[in-house]
């Protein structure tokens, strides 16, 4: 006999997950906004609310270790894609290195700093036992400091943008952001897991340091003569298909025995395959659409089990808010101010701060290896779940406003010649 609960999970978890996203696309956000809703909307703060009978009976707890599983594929698959896509601007490419660092630098550093001012005062309530402050300070600087790359390039796109200075520079330092944000969080999860003793750590970091070593000079190269010979046209067959398959889920295993997250080692390796615009265009066709349809759902509603009903009793309310307002400002400061001292006039500065605010899944993927980690108590990831749902909801209608204005100014602008 097959599995008909985790067939019919699925069936649940795809059709809920395409009709929200479809419902998001339609008022203007993008898809990842309705995966996200449908995430909480089949969690325990509505569908469990609504019919808890219901949904203790779709979702059991003993039927969750199946759904992990596919969860687990569809981050590897998708981080390694993430990767692949990532593109950190040379100063060949118009000059964006320097003012990509100092956007994607403050936009880290305004947040993270304002998040480790407030992190004491939700400690006692939002960090598990025996995690310390500066832990979970760290982890909490990290979370709210994240930009989400993947649902900005698609933000840029649909807002027809992808050409402008403040597209191209906000991608560019989304990308800096992000190796940053990944670094630090690489370096905190480790911290954590070793527990106050120094030796796993010490292994963990030479672990991860052998491991760039195998990416970069042992696996890049590989993948290079692979393509050459096997997809001169970019066009993977089966043998570098089957290599990619192999390195994402290899790599991914590497820093889950390190006591990392599988999505480290396969963003690594996405992030050391050859920078072939044709052979990313197929990984997109043939991995990236398959997982986003099929698997990523299935990270969202075990994201949104993994939420408290609780959210808005006590101080849980005021401490989202808190949330938000240090995770808003500290974007939009941190990002605009990067863009004027790159020399960016004020409507350019406050586009790319919006666009810096987009958090979208990376966000997710970010709290999920904190409480995997046991970094943060569910109350805290529901809090920054909410945080990631609606700072994402956000950054479409800001970068509308900001830029629509710009470009009105422009055309009222005296044309010369």
């Amino acid at each position: 006999m097959g599995h008909p609960l985790l067939l019919v999970q699925l069936l649940v978890i795809i059709v809920v997950s395409r009709l929200i996203a479809a419902i998001a696309r339609r008022v203007g956000q993008p898809a990842v906004v309705g995966e996200m809703l449908a995430g909480l909307a089949l969690g325990p703060l509505v569908f469990g609310a609504l019919a808890p009978g219901w949904q203790q009976r779709l979702f059991p707890l003993d039927s969750l270790g199946n759904l992990q599983s596919l969860s687990t594929l569809g981050l590897v698959l998708f981080m390694a894609v993430v990767g692949a896509e990532l593109r950190v601007p040379a100063k060949a490419h118009g000059g964006l290195l320097r003012p990509a660092m100092w956007i994607g630098g403050l936009a880290m550093l305004i947040p993270g700093a304002l998040a480790l001012a407030i992190a004491p005062w939700l400690y006692a309530d939002y960090a598990p036992p025996g995690i310390s402050l500066p832990g979970f300070a760290m982890f909490f600087a990290t979370a709210c400091a994240i930009t989400a790359l993947p649902v900005m390039a698609r933000i840029v796109k649909e807002r027809g943008i992808t050409d402008s200075l403040p597209g191209r520079l906000g991608i560019a330092a989304a990308a800096v952001a992000d190796v940053l944000a990944w670094i630090m969080l690489a370096f905190v999860v480790a911290l954590i897991s070793a527990h106050g003793d120094w030796a796993p750590f010490r292994r963990t970091m030479i672990g991860l340091v052998l491991l760039l070593a195998l990416t970069w000079f042992v696996l890049r190269p590989l993948g290079g003569r692979l393509l050459a010979r096997h997809a001169p046209d970019g066009n993977a067959d089966g043998a570098v298909l089957a290599f990619l398959l192999a390195g994402a889920f290899g790599c991914a295993a590497i820093t889950e025995w390190l006591n990392l997250h599988a999505v480290f080692g396969a963003f690594l390796f996405g992030a050391c395959l050859p920078r072939d615009d044709r052979l990313l265009e197929k990984l997109i066709d043939r991995v990236e659409r398959v997982t986003v349809a099929a698997l990523l759902p299935v990270f969202f509603v075990l994201a949104g089990l993994s939420t408290s009903s609780t959210l808005l009793t006590g101080g849980a309310g005021v401490a989202l808010l808190l949330v938000l307002a240090v995770s808003v400002a500290g974007k939009l400061l941190g990002g605009t101010a990067g863009a004027r001292i790159a020399g960016q006039d004020w409507r350019d500065s406050l586009t790319i701060g919006s666009l810096m605010n987009a958090r979208g899944m990376m966000e997710l993927i970010v709290i999920k290896v904190g409480l995997d980690a046991g970094v943060i108590n569910s109350a805290m990831f529901t809090i920054l779940l909410v945080m990631a749902i609606v700072t994402t909801m956000m950054t479409t209608p800001m970068v509308a406003a900001f830029h629509a204005k710009a470009s009105r100014e422009a055309a009222d602008l005296p044309r010369t010649g």
